[in-house]
């Protein structure tokens, strides 16, 4: 029998970006929000590529040695119905979960705010991501 704990919040730092890292960072924010927990998501150093319009449908894979290409694996993921980094992204926003990206990553990288997909709420300075998860029971990073 699985322990129920009552989990009110949950922040999730994604600061990689291939297919593998950004993926289960995702699929747990989903699923909070699925289960009725308040969650941001904060973009940071190489994840910020997750939401950027022009590169999160690319990710690449982190296994050069894998026996799938990055089609390969977008078509097993269409072939069990798993949603695209970019519909995750939507269905996160969409229910109520925040996104955010990091100001320093930002600016070292020189990204403008029209670069970053319409479901980013807001440009955060790492001290700000922390007074907003200051509530939440768990700090995931990936």
């Amino acid at each position: 029998m699985v322990k129920q704990k009552n989990i009110k919040k949950l922040s999730i730092i994604i600061s990689r970006n291939t297919i593998e890292d950004v993926l289960p960072g995702l699929i747990m924010a989903n699923g909070a929000r699925m289960e009725g927990i308040d969650v941001i998501v904060f973009f940071t150093s190489y994840g910020l590529d997750a939401v950027i319009d022009k590169k999160m449908d690319n990710l690449k894979l982190a296994n050069k040695d894998s026996e799938f290409t990055p089609d390969q694996f977008k078509q097993t993921m269409e072939k069990f119905d798993m949603p695209t980094i970019r519909e995750f992204i939507e269905m996160i926003h969409d229910s109520g979960g925040e996104i955010y990206v990091c100001k320093a990553t930002i600016d070292l990288w020189g990204v403008k705010k029209e670069d970053l997909c319409p479901e980013v709420d807001e440009i955060l300075s790492v001290g700000q991501f922390y007074t907003l998860s200051e509530d939440a029971q768990h700090i995931i990073f990936t």
